[in-house]
């Protein structure tokens, strides 16, 4: 199965609570956008900075599943955010996630927030550890 089918088949709950559509996907990247709703925005209405940390922490679990063996897991170890500019409420904003790292215990990930226009919005990195399922074979 191709990864983008792979992430789009079973989306996390939390994806489709952001209201995450995958683009493209495969080992070393994933696009994404999200639409900036009201109910993700502060006041005045802007996107929330936890709504843009939250999309991105998505893209690079994802990212990090496609690279993940048999019988492993995954979870955020470590995620830094830079926002540049603002998103109003209305627009859409377009997360690409490129891998830095791809180690077998770390995976390290820094995915570009661009606005509609191409605007940066934010940049995330952020360090993914592989976890082993409990009993599993260790190299």
């Amino acid at each position: 199965m191709d990864p983008l089918s792979t992430i789009e088949q079973d989306p996390t709950p939390f994806a489709r609570l952001l209201g995450i559509r995958f683009i493209a996907a495969d080992p070393a990247c994933v696009r994404a956008e999200m639409t900036i709703r009201d109910d993700l925005c502060t006041r005045p209405a802007i996107v929330h900075g936890g709504a843009i940390m939250a999309f991105a922490d998505t893209l690079g679990a994802c990212a990090t599943m496609l690279n993940l063996g048999p019988n492993q897991g995954t979870t955020t170890l470590e995620s830094k955010t830079n926002f540049i500019a603002a998103a109003p409420s209305g627009s859409k904003v377009t997360g690409e996630c490129s891998a830095i790292h791809r180690g077998r215990r770390t995976m390290v990930w820094q995915t570009r927030v661009t606005s509609e226009s191409g605007k940066l919005v934010a940049i995330v990195t952020q360090t993914q550890m592989v976890l082993e399922a409990p009993g599993a074979k260790q190299d």
